[in-house]
This record gives structure tokens, sequence and C-alpha cells, in this order.
């Protein structure tokens, strides 16, 4: 009797932990909720983008996919492949030399040479992959998703035929210059978007907790990486975006381990960030001196944005930090607003046509935190025709 009434307790207890609000690093584990039991009673005004993702993650089971460094055809410096291999994108051979080397720099032009090496495209694969499945989990139960999504999380971290090895030392590297460099960093700058996909996956009889316990001794690894290494620390100094999101992973990899005095301490770093990129007005200078200026902006306010949201596991409210001279992410985002909605002219240098894939997200997540009716009109004037915008259901 003893042993059905445990049996019985288990599977009340899994069914409970199935359908618990997940406790979501970046995504809004509340939203998340929210959507789903609203989608399920058909009262969800984004049910469409729902169904889309369902669609996709239905193409991805069936596609059967799973990504890794190891495929690539170079040989790292160190001699395995499982460390990460890039080159930088805006570096381009020099013409006045027979030989192109040492390449020179071209910003805001990418070099179509560095889909030579899939590792950027495998990992990227891998995040949406992931987070695609996860959701499609999350929002049907249906196992299938989260077994799919679980191999894709098991080969690119802990599997040791195809895993990364918890580095990035021959990131962004360039030819004639250096095998690797501190910005590498940039390229996985959304790395919680795999930790927010197995925090989801929890539920699932397919990412037993051994499985979640390894992905964060791998976690361990890599953010010691970040905070030791000389490439970890020289990217720890940059004052642009680079140095933006080099807390965003501080802090998502710190919270993620349970490390939250150190993600507290990186916090005060983005803090004096907050100082030194954004002007009272709202502006940021380092990204406007970009030549894609308008998606720099969007970008770094984007990485702020996520690190708000991460503050808010290790109480230190960034949404409405300001200096005593008004800087903030929130006059940033309201600065972004005349030009989005095309009250002002954008006479910043931008090479290429200005997109809104990120800044739609960014006036929705304004509205949530601000409650300000012109984040909202903006955001609808704009249009939400971003074909993956399901993406940020954990954000608004």
């Amino acid at each position: 009797m003893k042993s059905i009434l445990t049996v019985v307790l288990a599977m009340l207890l899994f069914a409970v932990a199935a359908y618990a609000q997940p406790k979501t690093l970046v995504f809004d584990g509340a939203l998340l909720e929210k959507h789903r039991t609203e989608h399920a009673a058909g009262k969800n005004p984004r049910s469409g983008e729902i169904a889309e993702m369902i669609k996709r993650a239905d193409r991805l089971v069936k596609a059967d996919r799973t990504f890794s460094v190891t495929k690539k055809t170079q040989m790292p410096p160190s001699g395995s492949k499982n460390d990460y291999m890039s080159l930088g994108p805006y570096w381009w051979p020099d013409p006045s030399k027979p030989n192109g080397l040492p390449y020179i720099r071209r910003d805001g032009e990418r070099n179509p040479e560095i889909k030579n090496i899939p590792d950027d495209d495998e990992y990227n694969n891998m995040l949406d992959d992931s987070e695609t499945l996860a959701l499609a989990y999350f929002f049907t139960r249906d196992e299938k998703y989260a077994k799919h999504a679980a191999a894709i999380l098991r080969t690119w971290y802990l599997d040791p035929k195809t895993r990364m090895n918890p580095n990035l030392n021959f990131a962004q590297g360039i030819p004639g210059r250096s095998a690797g460099r501190g910005i590498g960093m940039i390229e996985t700058r959304a790395m919680y978007r795999a930790i927010d996909a197995a925090i989801i996956l929890q539920a699932s009889k397919s990412w037993p907790a051994e499985d979640q316990q390894s992905l964060k001794k791998w976690f361990r690894e890599f953010l010691a990486w970040c905070v030791e290494s000389p490439l970890g620390k020289d990217e720890s100094d940059e004052r642009n975006n680079h140095g933006t999101y080099y807390d965003v992973q501080v802090v998502t990899y710190a919270v993620f381990t349970e490390q939250i005095d150190l993600a507290r301490k990186q916090l005060e770093v983005t803090k004096k960030r907050i100082a030194s990129q954004i002007e009272p007005d709202g502006s940021q200078p380092h990204e406007l001196a970009r030549t894609l200026s308008w998606g720099y902006v969007n970008m770094n306010a984007f990485g702020f944005a996520i690190l708000a949201r991460l503050g808010e596991s290790a109480g230190v409210d960034l949404w409405n930090y300001q200096t005593k001279d008004g800087r903030g992410l929130r006059k940033a985002l309201e600065w972004i607003i005349p030009f989005a909605a095309g009250e002002k002219e954008w006479t910043y240098k931008q090479i290429k046509p200005r997109t809104y894939e990120l800044t739609v997200p960014l006036l929705e997540i304004a509205t949530r935190k601000y409650g300000k009716e012109e984040f909202s009109k903006t955001a609808v004037k704009i249009g939400h025709n971003d074909k993956e915008s399901y993406r940020y259901l954990g954000f608004y």
C-alpha cells in the first residue's frame, strides 16, 4: 500500500512541477505562465505567434538536428576541435599585401570568410532550436519537444565527444594578428537563452536533475574562464556594448550557478557602465560612433534590459537606477522613441537599412516596466513584423 501511495505522490508532484511557473532567469516565468494559461483558454492575442512557434518546433523535431563545434574542418591551435573558433567579422585581407596579411578592419562590413568556420552558425542554431523546442514543450507539454531540446543541449554542453569546451580562447581571431581576442565573447552574449531553455525543461522527464547539474558545472567552468582568463579580463574593460554583454554573461552564469554575491558585484560594475555609456539625454555616444549606429544603440539598450531583468534575481534594481545627473536605462529607452516613431530623422552613420527586431521588444518591455503609453504606441506603429517574435513571449 505504501509503495502505491509513494508512486501516486511522485506522479502528483511531477504533475505539479510540470505546470509550475518556471524559475527562468531572463524570461519572466510569471509572464510565460500567463501566456500559456490565456492561450489554453483561447484568450491570448499572441496565440498566432504561439501557433507559429509550435509549427516550427514540429519541423525541428522532424529534422532531428543537433549542433556541435566539432563539425568544423579546421583545427584550433589547441589541437582540440572541441574548442570554439571563429574569425572577426569586420576584418578583411589587406589588398596592399601579396598574402593579405595582416587583415585590416572595415567596421560594419562582414567578411563572408567567417562562414568558412561553422562554429558561430552552429552555436546560434543551437540557441534558436533549443529555445523554440523548450517553449513548445512549455505551451503543449508534449514530451517530443523536450526530448529533442534535451538532445541539442546535451550535444553542445555535455557529451565529451561533441561538447564545446568552456572557453573562448579562439573566438574572433584575425589572420596575421591573433588566434583569438577578448571581444570574441560578444558571440556568446545570448547564452542565457540555452540556460532558460534548460530551466523550462526541468519539468520534463527528458531533462533529469543530473543533466541540469552537469550543465551548471559547465557554466561554473565557463564563468571562471570569463573572470580569470587574460581574454576574459580584457573584455571586462571594454567601454561599449562589449562591456555591457560581458556583464550579461557574468551575471547570468553567476545567478545560474548560485553565486549571487558575484552577480551583485558585477551589477555594481553595470551601474558604472550606465554612467559612462548613457548620456543624461539618453543617447549612447559609443554606439552612435559606429557605422551601424541604429543597430548598436538598440543592441546595447537590450543588453542593459537583460541585466535589469537579471538584477531582479539578485536584488538589484536597474530598471529605475539613475545617476545624479539622470543617466539610466529608462532615459536610454525614451531617447529611442522619436527615432523609432519616425518623428526625428536618424542622422547618425548607418551603412545598412534600419531594422526593428530589437526595437519592438525593447519598447514592449518598457511598457510593462514603466507604464508609459508612448512606448506601446511606438511599438504598435512600427508593427510586429518579426516572423520569430514568439521568442520574446518571456519578455512582454
